[in-house]
């Protein structure tokens, strides 16, 4: 087992074997044999799309190429999604071989697939892939995703964490990085990458590819924060998905888990923007997408409309004639529910007498994905219950449960379909189930009963993905016997008249959002999430799973030492303004009293006459006059500039407003009512302002209270001379008029009338507030104050944000160290000091 003191995980590489001598030019000639998977010089990009299998079938053949006759599988999601995709792109799936066929990688192989199939395979070692999909994937992550924590090292199949299957997830999904780097052309191709298998894979490829087009859809359910926490390496998971452009979800409660992750993890906020959800990360927009995947329309049309579905069809309704026939499809997985839905079943006989000798449930049980002992359980489970029932309620010539526990054709699925009144889904946890769609397309496309008008029933549980999208279904608890049996009573017992009205809902919009205009749709938001790439510089930083990139705009940069100090040194009266808190002294920080280090450069600072230093603070006045009192030079000016001192033992200024502030008497009840309602929040009372701060409150909770707040105090004040602000993590009221972008003006038109214009400004500030100083010495002239035309002006952001300012330091480290430097740094006009001293105190 690696240590786990290993830092950089990407470079685990002791279960891979050596790197295959393959390579493929991520370019090539268009009459090559490999060309319908290269990129066309003056076509659409190529998409590639990555997925934990290739979408390909193999049987074993011995007069075939290589032992196996290859056919494209074209029931999986990642062959459907091309018909969404621009018709003249080429299209490359990578992935891993057909389970059948994997002994058989070679590269002579892997050409012979990219040239028949556009398709190029990743080859694992068949123990690497054994812990990588049946160990993490499907015994760790799979469960723990559908909301199964691994109490025990026997639950039902779940596994506790274990960081060696750990670092083979991370080895297999280094696999196909190391594939995708020999034919990707990263300023051209968009990777879109499949399910949960491939979580880190953004994070490999964004540390190769910094400008990588990158999309990824979970097909999956994300977890509530709750369950998602217990996971013991949840940052790097939510970093890796957080390296992608574009992260799609089926519904919104998903992509909703997955924010407030974000937010409780990693302290990362989202916006809404003309329908757009984006989470900014170190400068680049993750953008976040839901929408429910499709069917294949055009697909399952062939297959209904096939004759043999169609005699399958007449058959079926002859073989259950004068029976109420449902139907339900699911794989053995203990999350699909089918003990539930036998036990609603049964429940409905019991309640239901009149059912008896005509209800009848048809279990096709399709093959387990994965392997265990959950999975037995589940099939002597479904068998116990069934033989119960059939033992109970069946009678001669009637059987209430058919268990179809064999391989199932389309055909035979579709004619089941198509003849069962009802489809009954009752899984208590599931990513999508596409099994309504594809039941309500057949019911609707089959002839082979008739041309009597089309109706069905759907009897959906509320835990599953597309329960959303199908509003006329009858949504059930699974988890409630009583509530299923009655939603089957209630399918059954139905007019004829209701069940078509739903039907013609269901199909109206299973037809329009197809697996193609999922497909489309995703495609057309990737390629929007990507179009600054080009337009940004980016870095990367951190090791190993904690790897991220850097975009920075074109004019926005680092403020170095080097850069500013010679042009410091060269200037004669210079103006430095200074925010508080996380500028000079971090936000995370329990004493927030400046430190020693923060006093002494602040001092050698304003010691140099040519120097004008102010802390702009939103900080009460008193608060700030305590805590430099060694400052004697330091300008203050303090509650957004409505006091403002020059020096310590100079008078405090007034911005000159009407000091009436009746208007706390609204506010302060207000706030007292939010405060008491939000446990960690607080009110802090100014002179001039009144302030609700929620960082120690819940962070979801508190925002959507401060959002309240602000709605709410927005109300009673509207006619009250204030201005109410939403700063982070706190909600503030202002008068009118009091912003630190005015008393910044105010600073800078009493040095232009002293006849000491500066020429040279330096702002630091790191949150909304500061943004109204960078406007002030960005753009002096619009408030009518006049710098010579030969001023340094640097107006710079703590951390790498979109920001006003062309400049950013990252933490206040930095900004110490700046601060430093510029204190250290002489005058042009007088030369370096020469510390030379000569002492004879030594001497005798």
């Amino acid at each position: 087992m690696p240590s786990l003191s290993c830092h950089n995980l990407l470079d685990l590489a002791d279960e891979l074997p050596p790197p295959s001598p393959l390579r493929l030019p991520r370019v090539m000639a268009a009459g090559s044999p490999s060309s319908p998977a290269s990129p066309s010089p003056t076509g659409p990009p190529r998409r590639v799309i990555v997925s934990h299998r290739l979408p390909l079938r193999a049987a074993p053949d011995a007069s075939a190429p290589f032992g196996f006759s290859f056919t494209v599988d074209s029931g999986t999601v990642a062959y459907q999604l091309r018909s969404g995709l621009p018709p003249s792109a080429p299209v490359l799936h990578v992935g891993t071989l057909p389970e059948a066929a994997a002994e058989a990688a070679s590269d002579e192989l892997a050409s012979y697939l990219l040239a028949n199939f556009s398709c190029l395979p990743v080859f694992l070692p068949a123990d690497l892939h054994r812990r990588f999909y049946h160990g993490f994937c499907k015994h760790y992550m799979w469960p723990l995703l559908h909301y199964l924590l691994p109490l025990t090292p026997s639950t039902l199949g779940g596994l506790p964490f274990d960081r060696a299957l750990y670092h083979s997830f991370l080895s297999a999904n280094r696999a196909f990085a190391d594939r995708l780097t020999e034919v990707l052309s990263p300023d051209d191709d968009f990777v879109w990458i499949q399910d949960y298998h491939l979580l880190a894979l953004p994070t490999f490829l964004r540390k190769r590819f910094p400008r990588a087009k990158v999309g990824f859809f979970l097909h999956s359910p994300f977890p509530s924060s709750e369950i998602f926490r217990t996971i013991p390496v949840r940052d790097d998971l939510l970093r890796a998905l957080l390296n992608a452009d574009l992260v799609g979800f089926h519904t919104f409660d998903y992509a909703r888990h997955f924010l407030s992750a974000c937010s409780r993890l990693l302290g990362l906020d989202y916006q809404s923007k003309r329908g757009y959800i984006g989470i900014e990360y170190y400068g680049r927009t993750v953008t976040v997408k839901i929408l429910p995947v499709g069917i294949d329309m055009g697909q399952l049309r062939s297959v209904v409309s096939a004759p043999e579905t169609g005699d399958v069809v007449r058959q079926v309704a002859e073989a259950y004639k004068g029976r109420r026939l449902m139907v339900g499809v699911d794989d053995v997985d203990l999350f699909k529910g089918i003990g539930l839905k036998f036990l609603g079943m049964e429940q409905l006989l019991v309640e239901h007498p009149e059912l008896r000798g005509r209800a009848v449930l048809v279990q096709i049980v399709n093959p387990a994905r994965s392997e265990g002992r959950d999975v037995q359980e589940v099939q002597e489970e479904a068998g116990a219950i069934s033989a119960r029932v059939n033992a109970t309620f069946g009678t001669p010539g009637y059987t209430p449960i058919v268990m179809i526990n064999r391989p199932v054709s389309v055909h035979e699925k579709a004619a089941y379909y198509a003849a069962a009144e009802c489809c009954v889904v009752s899984a208590v946890r599931d990513g999508l189930n596409r099994i309504p769609y594809i039941y309500t397309v057949c019911r609707q496309e089959s002839t082979a009963l008739g041309d009597a008008p089309k109706r069905s029933v759907i009897v959906l549980s509320e835990f599953v993905g597309c329960s959303p999208s199908l509003s006329g279904a009858i949504r059930v608890n699974p988890w409630s016997v009583e509530s299923v049996a009655e939603a089957m009573n209630s399918a059954l017992m139905m007019s004829e008249g209701e069940q078509r009205l739903r039907h013609e809902k269901h199909y109206k919009y299973v037809s329009t959002h197809d697996v193609a205009y999922w497909a489309r749709s995703f495609d057309q938001d990737l390629q929007r999430a990507c179009k600054d790439h080009f337009s940004r510089r980016h870095w990367g930083i951190g090791f190993g799973m904690s790897f991220k990139v850097v975009a920075l705009g074109p004019n926005f940069r680092r403020l170095s030492v080097e850069h500013i100090v010679p042009l410091f040194r060269k200037t004669d009266n210079r103006l430095i303004l200074l925010d508080y808190d996380g500028t000079v002294m971090p936000e995370s920080s329990l004493d927030k009293a400046p430190s020693s280090e923060v006093i002494s450069v602040l001092n050698r600072l304003c010691e140099d006459p040519k120097n004008r230093v102010f802390i702009v603070s939103g900080r009460g006045k008193d608060e700030l006059s305590k805590w430099f009192v060694p400052c004697e030079k330091l300008g203050i000016a303090a509650e957004h500039g409505y006091f403002t001192r020059w020096s310590r033992d100079s008078p405090w200024e007034t911005c000159g407003l009407v000091a009436d502030f009746d208007w706390k008497k609204t506010a302060e009840p207000v706030m007292s009512l939010y405060t008491e309602a939000t446990d960690g929040s607080y009110i802090e009372h100014k002179e001039s302002a009144i302030v609700w701060h929620h960082h120690e409150a819940d962070p979801d909770f508190g925002s959507c209270q401060a959002k309240e707040l602000l709605d709410h105090l927005e109300s009673v004040l509207a006619n009250e001379p204030v201005v109410v602000k939403r700063g982070q993590h706190i909600v503030e009221v202002n008068p009118q008029g009091i912003s630190k972008g005015v008393v910044v003006e105010r600073i800078l038109s009493s040095m232009v009338r002293s006849g000491k214009p500066p020429d040279f400004v330096l702002c630091i500030g790191d949150d909304r507030s500061d943004e109204d100083m960078f406007e002030s010495i960005v753009c002096p002239a619009n408030n009518g104050v006049k710098l010579p035309p030969t001023s340094e002006v640097f107006a710079c952001t703590v951390g790498k944000k979109p920001s006003m300012a062309k400049y950013y330091l990252d933490d206040t480290v930095d900004v110490i160290k700046m601060l430093q430097g510029l204190a250290n740094a002489p005058s042009q006009q007088r030369p370096w000091p020469v510390q030379l001293r000569v002492t004879f105190e030594s001497m005798a």
